[in-house]
């Protein structure tokens, strides 16, 4: 019997007798919870303090005081540029070049052409001869060629029914244009479809007709409503307003009249 019992005993693992195993289990446990509760984060990986961050804003007020201080003079531009300082130009930059005068009707024509493109190229198309079919064409229509004051309130109001050729398109209604258009860009509309795609009339509708179209406008029974062909027949006429010479030589940028040089 006691020779199995040793037998048994010794098919146990070694172990060291000296080694106190509950005293070991119980050091493990208490290192462990240590290393969790004082982790450390690594070189320079530590938080600021309240007083480091205390401290900054503390800076930071006092500097924004100094620099926005209203008796500074660190802000001011009187202080810091000189009188009557003129800025130079950059190394190798020209002086400024005036655009050469232009005749006035080919100025309007061109500034009328930026807003066609923006208000009327969606319907009647690049060449003004819209599709036919839901729009009509511009290119030789009497009423864009015709008596500016009937032009102009077809553009303004828009226009109902027939048109010149007494055809009614699919659209069936024309938007008005008039909204949102001066009197100056009113004028640039018309002069420029009254002498493109192959409109030659050679006029110049100048802002003040362009004004007068708008008062008529404003004082139509209708006023509000897109003109008819019926309508319009009071219209056939020019625009009051004193013409202006279409060859007459302009500034681009000003619009005004150039004296011719001696």
């Amino acid at each position: 019997m006691s020779q199995n019992t040793s037998t048994s005993n010794d098919s146990r693992p070694d172990l060291d007798d000296s080694i106190n195993v509950s005293f070991a289990h119980s050091s493990a446990a208490v290192t462990s919870a240590a290393a969790r509760e004082n982790r450390n984060p690594g070189t320079g990986g530590e938080p600021l303090s309240i007083a480091t961050f205390a401290l900054c804003a503390v800076m930071l007020i006092i500097a924004g005081s100094v620099l926005g201080n209203s008796e500074g003079t660190l802000f001011r531009y009187g202080t810091t540029i000189k009188p009557d300082y003129v800025r130079g130009k950059p190394p190798g930059m020209a002086d400024e070049v005036a655009l050469p005068p232009k005749p006035m009707l080919a100025v309007y024509v061109k500034k009328g052409q930026a807003l066609y493109s923006a208000k009327c190229n969606g319907c009647h198309g690049a060449d003004g001869k819209g599709d036919g079919v839901n729009y009509p064409s511009l290119a030789g229509s009497s009423w864009a060629t015709g008596p500016s004051e009937r032009f102009a309130q077809v553009v303004i109001n828009g226009l109902q029914g027939p048109t010149s050729t007494g055809k009614v398109f699919g659209a069936g209604v024309m938007p008005a244009q008039g909204g949102g258009m001066s009197p100056q860009d009113l004028a640039f509309l018309l002069t420029f479809v009254r002498n493109s795609f192959g409109n030659s009339v050679g006029d110049v509708i100048t802002p003040e007709m362009a004004k007068a179209a708008v008062d008529i406008s404003a004082k139509r029974a209708k006023a509000g409503s897109a003109v008819t062909a019926e309508e319009l027949k009071e219209h056939e006429k020019e625009l009051p307003g004193d013409k202006a010479d279409p060859n007459i030589m302009i500034d681009p940028i000003s619009l005004k009249p150039v004296a011719a040089k001696k």
